[in-house]
C-alpha cells in the first residue's frame, strides 16, 4: 500500500470538533461495514501502524478497533472524497465482524416503502452481487428450504453438480457461437451460480476465489 508523497492530512477538512467521518469497507467484496469518526491523531496512528484507530465521541478518546472484542481491522487502503471531508477505509476485518452485535456489518436494518426491517440479514450489505449470491447459497445449506433447487443440488452431491456445470458450460459456448448477447449473459449467470454451488459443496469460500483474483491484480494477464 502506498500513499502519494504530496498528500498531507492538513488537506482534509475536519469539522469544528476536529473530526472526519470514516466509512469502513471490506477490501474484497466491497461490503459497507461501519461508520465511525477519526481525528488527526487517530488517522496518523492508523497510517503508521495499519491497525485502524478511531475517535470515540462518547468516551472522548482514541480507540483501536477490536482492542477489547478482538474484531480488529487492518488497513489495506484509504481514499478521501472530492470535498476532502470524508474517508473510505478499505480494510481487512478480523474476528466475528465489524458490528458490536457480532454481525459482519452494522448496516443490517433495511428501510422499505412500508416499514423498517430490523431483522439482521446474513448477506453482506452493498457487496457485489456474486458475494451476496454465495452468502445466500451458504444460508440455504445451513437452513434448507423445501423445494429449493440449491438444496436439491447439494443433497445430490458432486456428480449432479458437476454434470450441471458441464451442461451450462456447453450452453454458454453455444450462445457465444450464436452471438446472442442476451443468452450469453443468461448462460454466464447460470455458470456462476453452479460454480458457486460446487465451491460450497467442496468447502471453498467465494472469498478464497476473490483473494486469488486480488493477488493477481496488476500482473500481466
Amino acid at each position: 500500500m502506498t500513499y502519494s508523497t504530496n498528500f498531507s492530512i492538513e488537506e482534509l477538512r475536519f469539522d469544528n470538533n476536529g473530526l472526519i467521518p470514516a466509512i469502513a469497507q471490506d477490501w474484497l467484496d466491497g461490503s459497507i461495514l461501519m461508520l465511525a469518526w477519526m481525528n488527526k491523531e487517530s488517522l496518523n496512528k492508523t497510517l503508521e501502524t495499519r491497525n485502524v484507530h478511531y475517535w470515540s465521541r462518547s468516551r472522548s478518546e482514541i480507540w483501536r478497533k477490536g482492542s477489547t472484542s478482538g474484531s480488529t481491522q487492518f488497513l489495506k487502503g484509504i481514499r478521501f472524497d472530492c470535498d476532502n471531508d470524508a474517508l473510505v477505509l478499505s480494510i481487512e476485518q478480523h474476528g466475528s465482524g465489524a458490528c458490536h452485535t457480532g454481525e459482519k456489518s452494522c448496516f443490517f436494518n433495511e428501510i422499505d416503502s412500508n416499514s423498517i426491517n430490523k431483522t439482521a440479514k446474513k448477506i453482506s450489505p452493498f457487496s457485489n452481487i456474486c458475494s451476496e449470491l454465495f452468502d445466500t447459497l451458504n444460508e440455504r445449506s445451513i437452513n434448507p428450504l423445501e423445494k429449493s433447487y440449491t438444496n436439491h443440488l447439494l443433497t445430490k452431491g458432486s456428480n449432479t453438480i458437476l454434470k450441471k456445470m458441464g451442461e451450462e458450460t456447453a450452453e454458454f459456448i453455444m450462445a457465444c457461437k450464436d452471438n446472442d448477447k442476451d443468452e450469453i449473459a443468461n448462460e454466464a449467470s447460470d455458470i456462476i451460480y453452479h460454480l458457486q454451488v460446487a465451491l460450497l459443496h467442496k468447502g471453498v469460500n467465494w472469498r478464497d476465489v476473490l483473494t486469488v483474483l486480488e493477488s493477481r491484480r496488476g500482473k500481466n494477464n
